[in-house]
């Protein structure tokens, strides 16, 4: 047994490049995701491979799209791009689904896979559990001389052209808004960059090279993004964006330098195009913040919550027929342009916002509900392992069975002044602590009932 972190869910596989996760463990993973398609359509799926601009990128998806071929896979390789471009592709190329390598916000030693099907979606909680059972049994298609592979550069341009066919540009070009942009030198530089372009902005673009050496913490919290908020002052800008690593996550600045963050990145998004289509619904997850049903409510709609996990979203937006949705950790997902948290969607949404209400982003943002968040994360190692934390939630279940509760993804107990949720991260060996209330002191009261 390693002490070595290998994490395998609803979100994918991560784990340390050179240990955990290799060339071997990548084409294991991507036969078994190619044989659970296989099984499922009846015939030899249309597959695209894509990644960030992670160094260990090149080795792990020349590993992925290997395994596809040698599977008799029609393999298109997607080269560098954003998670969500990959999404758009998946649907523009006809392809049944395929793989990104990435680790998201996990720091440089981090790598790995994430699964797309063939609507662009994340496999839901059961398909996902079928390809890691398979992953373990090491199943896959019999080696084949028919599969082939081909480049498709195409992507950055299919994904903007199809934000600027909902998102009408023209009344964007007009603010002239100048914006500065924070790509992290990850796969959203490009498209970021150009979309923004489109939309008539005066950018300035920081960490705008997709080299994959990441210039800070990859995670878009604000401690991480100090550079943004004083790059956004100095520019005298109308709004800053971050991006995560893959870009599917969006943080935001205001014009005044400071970190608005990643909950008011949906909420803002909700607000907008609820408001442009009252009574329509919405969807997300249970971590995150309660302005997202203030909102819907307001404009005569309805708010859903799941569990934690884009795949999880995607399916009650699906079930429900949500325009819009998405989770907290600044990851809006729009299905008119993709199942995938989009960034590029996200900054679209609030650039049409910003001059549809014609006011600053600062004002617009203090009109909304407001909440006080905090977030904190336990090693899980710490903590005794997963059993330790099953054993904290039956006592929170217990102690608080009068209250609200949705245990769908460890336990999330609601309260008059507030809520808190307890939980496994998908992603990363660590436990995670959410709590929400009108204010902090009561935020943080609320999560000190979760004693771990």
């Amino acid at each position: 047994m390693t002490d070595t972190p290998f994490m395998l869910s609803v979100s994918g596989a991560r784990g340390i490049v050179g240990k955990t996760m290799t060339s071997e463990v990548a084409s294991n993973y991507a036969a078994a995701f190619a044989s659970f398609l296989h099984d499922r359509l009846g015939r030899v799926p249309k597959l695209c491979v894509a990644r960030d601009s992670r160094p260990s990128g090149p080795e792990l998806a020349k590993a992925v799209a290997d395994a596809f071929v040698s599977s008799g896979c029609e393999v298109i390789d997607l080269g560098v791009v954003a998670t969500p471009t990959a999404g758009v592709m998946i649907g523009a190329l006809r392809a049944d689904g395929g793989i990104i390598v990435t680790a998201s916000h996990n720091p440089t030693p981090w790598n790995g896979m994430k699964c797309l099907d063939g609507d662009g979606l994340a496999p839901p909680v059961q398909d996902a559990k079928e390809i890691i059972k398979r992953f373990h049994e090491k199943i896959q298609l019999s080696v084949c001389d028919s599969g082939r592979l081909e480049e498709n550069n195409l992507g950055h341009d299919t994904h903007i052209s199809k934000v600027l066919g909902i998102i009408d540009p023209k009344p964007i070009q007009k603010k002239q808004f100048r914006v500065v942009l924070d790509s992290i030198n990850g796969a959203g530089c490009v498209g970021g960059f150009r979309l923004l372009e489109h939309l008539g902005c005066d950018v300035l673009h920081l960490n705008g090279n997709p080299t994959g050496e990441f210039a800070h913490e990859p995670e878009p919290k604000e401690v991480n993004l100090t550079g943004l908020c004083d790059a956004v002052l100095k520019f005298d800008a109308d709004v800053g964006f971050a991006q995560d690593p893959d870009a599917d996550r969006l943080a935001i600045v205001d014009q005044n330098g400071r970190y608005i963050g990643e909950e008011y990145t949906l909420a803002l998004a909700v607000d907008h195009w609820l408001h442009e289509n009252p009574g329509e619904s919405t969807a997300s997850n249970l971590s995150t913040s309660r302005m997202v049903d203030d909102i819907a409510t307001t404009h005569g709609g309805i708010s859903h919550r799941c569990a934690v996990g884009e795949a999880n979203v995607a399916g009650v937006m699906k079930e429900h027929g949500c325009i819009i949705g998405g989770e907290g950790n600044g990851g809006v997902i729009f299905p008119k342009i993709s199942w995938v948290r989009d960034s590029l969607s996200g900054m679209a949404l609030i650039l049409d916002l910003m001059q549809t209400r014609d006011e600053p982003l600062s004002s617009i943002v203090n009109a909304l509900p407001r909440y006080e968040i905090i977030k904190k994360t336990i090693d899980l190692a710490d903590l005794g392992g997963i059993p330790a934390l099953e054993k904290e939630i039956d006592r929170l279940q217990e102690q608080y069975s009068k209250d609200k509760q949705n245990n769908s993804d460890g336990l999330r107990i609601d309260f008059e002044e507030g809520w808190v949720h307890v939980r496994a991260s998908n992603t990363e060996p660590i436990a995670r602590i959410i709590a929400e209330a009108r204010d902090s002191l009561t935020a943080y009261k609320l999560a000190a009932r979760v004693k771990l």
